[in-house]
């Protein structure tokens, strides 16, 4: 007996349904209205092998619109996916299940990326074609040579960053980037012609891109379209008309489709509209019997890819392999190792930014994997040094030119990261960390190693006045779970933590430095990584930790100002330590005795910042000081700035003084 397409198809939207009636929550109208699509793809074109689920050269496929997750997880089940039994459909949206709200990034069970915040799903399929490329261009198309696929609704093509990543992949050529435009016209308040009048056809046109249309259900239709995309080398756009929430007759065709709920009464009108005569949960063994097809079809070529790889020269298949894996190369370390020996030895003053691009232009000869890039800052941030931009015609390139469009740039790192083979970072300055936030709160939450290097981090930049001085967002970024901040203090310190940045493997990092010019303040070399505690003693008080009754802790530029308020408090009687805190994240990590000792139990604190004061109280306490912000900066010479806002040696020296 044939299973037809439309039954495969009706395969997903019921399990859909029925997982949403009991549920009593969820999104129907994007799994019942863009079955025909995601069925077509996923059986008639979607390289997978569900057995292998991180099979490097796998197609990826992102469910922009996350918000239609049980999409993907009934997609994901009905092809065989061991993570995804039925269990897990039943379960959707219940704790501990593989079936969350939205899809969470799992790349075993199947989720290439989290998805739900609108507009990033797309973004991040940017980047993992830009990885896809960079690594063709390595290892040839032999060994890699796939697509990647995003599913989008309109909600999606709203967001600005859509904008941002549509013109630059067109700029890019990313020929192996398809969309397939789920074009319901319909978004949660209502039509879309409420808000939009554009077209999308001439927009994506104009911007580079392959553009076709078709009938979103019309399985052959949608067919033809994909391999004529496929056969393009432009990314590729597919307007697919569906109608959303088709099949169940209350919400068909109607903003309740969204994200209404769906009752047993939906159900049971949509089996008879739609001839599915089948219980809740239950798929015939014929069309499961169809469905694994398509994942026992990418084992075959999965296992001649695997030949390929064994037929490769030893050097080159270890070198892909460690990329596959994420290992960086042997002793990559040694030259930043060089290079803070130099600093120690030199003793230089100069910006932090400038000494943050002269240890990525170290990384970049140390990992060949190491990708760069800026929103327009490449001259202002200085990260691109030897590295040659990736374009439409040189794909060994390691620099991307994002244009201005920070948002694009955290997006698509966070697509190459979970794609694989690439070690990106972005450089950007540090008040503009608001326009990637998403990006960067998506970094966390998958646990992905993204790099952020934010420059101009304080009032420190001065001329360029409060728009640009970001006395806010340190705290801000600091809020987020599962992410590191680093603000170094000096040439050495900057290369300690890139170097943490770098080796963590499971988290973001974000590295913040000034603008402004700071002095090395370590004197002597040593291969111990200080700042791998978060916080250490740079200077104890004269007499040691017994006779301490002061104890200064600042970041970043301000240490040097602490320790020439060190200077002056010895001077007048009082010991002094200054602490430096690099990472508060990491000093958190650490066991009481060791914080105990660096925050000189007993002694007054102060802190130092150019920044605002949340978050200080948890290391100086109810009675310490404080030397920062409190409102926004002000346009003037640094010095003049950090004189207005009482940022001084006399200040600090004066908050101790006080509590005597």
């Amino acid at each position: 007996m044939s299973v037809s397409m439309q039954e495969m198809a009706n395969a997903v939207r019921f399990l859909a349904v029925d997982a949403l009636v009991r549920a009593k929550d969820g999104h129907p109208g994007t799994p019942t209205g863009a079955a025909d699509i995601a069925t077509t793809l996923f059986t008639r074109h979607l390289k997978f092998d569900p057995k292998k689920p991180r099979w490097p050269d796998r197609d990826r496929f992102v469910q922009s619109n996350g918000h239609g997750s049980m999409l993907i997880y009934a997609l994901l089940h009905l092809s065989g996916y061991e993570a995804m039994g039925i269990d897990q459909i039943k379960n959707f949206r219940v704790l501990g299940s593989n079936t969350p709200g939205h899809p969470e990034y799992e790349p075993d069970h199947g989720v290439e990326v989290t998805t739900g915040p609108l507009g990033q799903g797309i973004a991040n399929a940017v980047g993992m074609a830009v990885a896809e490329q960079m690594l063709n261009e390595m290892f040839g198309g032999d060994i890699v040579h796939h697509y990647t696929y995003a599913l989008v609704g309109d909600g999606c093509l709203m967001e600005g960053v859509a904008h941002e990543v549509i013109s630059l992949a067109g700029n890019l050529r990313l020929g192996r980037l398809i969309w397939l435009y789920d074009d319901n016209q319909m978004t949660d308040d209502g039509t879309v012609g409420q808000a939009i009048s554009e077209d999308y056809m001439q927009r994506f046109a104009c911007a580079g891109w392959h553009v076709q249309e078709c009938d979103g259900h019309d399985h052959d239709a949608i067919s033809a379209a994909i391999e004529a995309a496929k056969k393009d080398p432009r990314p590729s756009m597919i307007r697919c008309r569906t109608l959303i929430g088709f099949g169940v007759p209350r919400i068909q065709n109607d903003r309740a489709a969204h994200g209404g709920k769906l009752s047993e009464d939906d159900a049971k009108a949509a089996r008879e509209r739609l001839g599915w005569s089948y219980d809740p949960f239950v798929v015939p063994d014929e069309v499961y019997a169809e469905w694994r097809k398509a994942g026992e079809a990418g084992a075959a070529e999965r296992a001649a890819w695997e030949n390929r790889v064994a037929a490769m020269e030893p050097a080159k298949r270890a070198e892909f392999q460690r990329l596959m894996q994420g290992r960086l190369p042997d002793g990559w370390e040694k030259s930043l190792l060089d290079y803070q020996k130099e600093q120690v030895e030199e003793q230089p003053e100069r910006a932090g930014i400038r000494t943050s691009g002269e240890i990525s232009r170290v990384l970049s000869h140390a990992i060949p994997e190491l990708v760069g890039g800026a929103p327009d800052l490449e001259a202002a941030t200085q990260h691109k040094r030897d590295m040659r931009p990736f374009t439409a015609q040189d794909r060994g390139g390691r620099y991307i030119h994002y244009g201005v469009r920070e948002h694009a740039m955290g997006s698509m790192i966070n697509g190459m990261l979970a794609h694989g083979g690439v070690v990106p970072f972005g450089t950007t300055f540090l008040v503009f960390s608001d326009y990637m936030r998403h990006a960067i709160r998506l970094s966390a939450m998958m646990s992905l190693p993204a790099i952020w290097v934010f420059s101009h981090d304080s009032v420190g930049i001065g001329t360029n006045g409060p728009t640009h001085q970001p006395v806010e967002c340190l705290a801000s970024l600091r809020a987020i779970p599962n992410l590191n901040v680093f603000r170094p203090a000096d040439p050495v310190e900057a290369a300690e933590c890139w170097a943490l940045a770098v080796s963590e493997r499971g988290m973001p990092s974000a590295l913040t430095f000034s603008r402004q010019a700071v002095p090395t303040l370590r004197r002597e070399y040593a291969e111990e990584n200080l700042c791998v505690r978060g916080a250490y003693v740079l200077a104890e008080a004269d007499g040691g930790a017994e006779a301490r009754r002061a104890t200064l802790l600042a970041t970043g530029s301000e240490v040097s100002l602490v320790m020439e308020a060190r200077g002056q408090l010895q001077a007048e009687g009082i010991p002094t330590a200054v602490v430096s805190m690099p990472c508060w994240e990491y000093f958190d990590a650490q066991d009481a005795d060791y914080k105990a000792h660096v925050l000189g139990k007993g002694t007054i604190r102060v802190a130092v910042e150019a920044a605002v004061r949340l978050g200080w109280e948890r290391y100086i306490g109810e009675d310490g000081g404080f030397v920062g912000m409190s409102s926004f900066g002000a346009s003037g010479s640094p010095k003049d700035v950090f004189r207005h806002f009482g940022i001084t040696v006399e200040a600090i020296v004066g908050e101790v003084k006080a509590r005597l």
